[in-house]
């Protein structure tokens, strides 16, 4: 890549927001470029699920189709990092680690967010394959087997019930998550999810297959598949240098936006799970279009103001 790039769109982060956006842009006739690190959140899944026609591919198969389809229309997908942005009059400055940096008229953010998962030895190493978060993601493939819910929030009730939905065999571990209200026991009891007190010690596995849950006193019990609720921390280190904050949510943070992904900090477009913890793969797209058409417009409206100053300015000399 040259030392410096100009395009009129920088979109930072090549996931399904983020190339969905750069499709939508270049069929504009934008210039744009795409600045990915090449670390999908859900590459260790097996598949991308609820993805209309294409229900379960492999998700670096998705995106290695999203990147061919981006530069056929002429945007240019740049595997690197961004490790700073900043505001230079009308454009953005964003330096990249090989040392080069891109001047953008306009930046969308689609850098994802960051999973911080539990810390019980056995959830980060079989995250994406036995330990779930998502039942829409996830449950269909973990149907009637033994699920059990690794409680760290509120939300873990609710986790428990959704996966009742799927199984009639539901263990909620209490483990570090706050005791349920009175409803919430009436609705445990209702359903028969078993709930268990103590604190998980590990998740034990078998030649990298999920098998007991372990408490820290000793006991286990055996399960197929344990679902999480992990805090979602958007991907915000670009956004906070030019001037933006994240937004606390009972879930984690993220970079709040109005309509089609417009933040607080002129110029800069959020998508995907930067501004929504809880897009999936679909969502995430569409809202990569939707961004993509707003910042169109937004250039749209500057280039006609600039020709018609142009134009006042070649009458006013003759």
């Amino acid at each position: 890549m040259n030392t410096e790039q100009n395009v009129d769109v920088a979109v930072i982060g090549g996931g399904a927001a983020g190339l969905s956006a750069a499709i939508t842009l270049a069929r504009s006739l934008r210039s744009v470029i795409v600045v990915d690190a090449g670390e999908p959140r859900n590459a260790p899944a097996e598949g991308a699920h609820n993805v209309l026609g294409l229900d379960g591919v492999a998700p670096r198969d998705l995106l290695a189709t999203g990147r061919a389809e981006a530069e056929r229309y002429g945007a240019r997908v740049h595997e690197d990092r961004a490790v700073a942005a900043r505001r230079r009059g009308d454009v953005f400055e964003v330096d990249l680690a090989v040392g080069a940096t891109v001047r953008a008229r306009r930046l969308l953010l689609a850098t994802g967010l960051v999973d911080e998962l539990p810390a019980v030895p056995g959830v980060r190493e079989l995250w994406g394959g036995g330990i779930l978060h998502c039942a829409y993601c996830h449950g269909w493939e973990v149907r009637g087997q033994r699920i059990g819910v690794l409680g760290t929030s509120p939300m873990s009730v609710h986790q428990a019930l959704m996966f009742r939905q799927l199984s009639e065999d539901v263990t909620l571990f209490v483990h570090t998550m706050p005791d349920p209200d009175d409803d919430a026991w009436e609705q445990l009891a209702a359903l028969n999810i078993q709930v268990v007190d103590g604190t998980v010690r590990m998740l034990r596995t078998d030649g990298g297959v999920l098998r007991t849950v372990v408490l820290a006193d000793g006991h286990e019990f055996a399960v197929d598949a344990v679902t999480v609720t992990p805090r979602f921390i958007a991907r915000s280190d670009l956004y906070e240098q030019l001037g933006g904050t994240l937004t606390e949510h009972p879930m984690g943070a993220f970079v709040a936006t109005g309509p089609k992904g417009r933040t607080d900090v002129p110029g800069v477009w959020a998508a995907g799970n930067t501004s929504d913890l809880a897009a999936m793969v679909t969502a995430a797209e569409g809202a990569g279009v939707e961004a993509a058409t707003a910042i169109n417009a937004d250039l749209v409206t500057e280039d006609a103001a600039a020709a018609v100053r142009a134009r006042a300015q070649r009458y006013a000399a003759v």
